[in-house]
This record gives C-alpha cells, structure tokens and sequence, in this order.
C-alpha cells in the first residue's frame, strides 16, 4: 500500500503547497521556505516526508540540496484511483445495460 504513504504525505496543507512549488522548477530549501508561513527546518522536515513517501528527488550541489518532484513518485496512487475509475465505469456500463434491456 504504497499509496498510503503517498496520501498521508500529501494529507498536510504545507507539504502539499511545498510538492506544488516543486511543479515549476527544482528548489533549494532555502527557496521553498521563502514562500512558506514555517521555518526552514519545518520545511526541511516536510521534504524528508516527502522523499521518504517518494515524491521528491533530492540533488546533493555543493553546500545545498536541490529538491524536484519524483515524476513516477504519484504512480501507486494513480493506479489505485484507477481501480475506482475502473468500478465507477462497469456500474455506468450495467446501468445503461439495464436501461437498454427495460425499453
């Protein structure tokens, strides 16, 4: 259930809006703190949940860290929101199955 972890990672407000800053571009700690109402190393503990849930990579640069987004990091929760796409989809198709078979 890796997903979990994706999810539970996620589930707090700062560290998803610090996964966001991510999108645009790699950061350093000290860039992603610049736009956070927490301190640097309140940031700094939520990118380890992030990493250790893999969702972001982290690039040693001389004295910093460069942090990116995991690109294949959504992907265990991606294929279990599909299994609810995948029942969503078969209770739409019974149900227009039926309709057919009442006219």
């Amino acid at each position: 259930m890796a997903y979990a972890e994706v999810l539970t990672a996620l589930a707090d407000p700062t560290r998803r809006h610090i996964f966001e800053a991510l999108r645009e571009q790699p950061r350093t700690v000290g860039e992603l703190a610049a736009g956070q109402p927490v301190s640097r190393p309140a940031v700094s503990q939520h990118l380890r949940v992030l990493e250790t849930a893999r969702l972001v990579n982290v690039v040693p640069q001389g004295t910093r860290r460069l942090y990116s987004i995991k690109h294949d990091g959504l992907e265990d929760l991606r294929q279990y929101l599909d299994t609810f796409w995948s029942d969503v989809l078969s209770a739409y198709s019974a149900e227009i199955t039926r309709r057919m078979q009442d006219e």
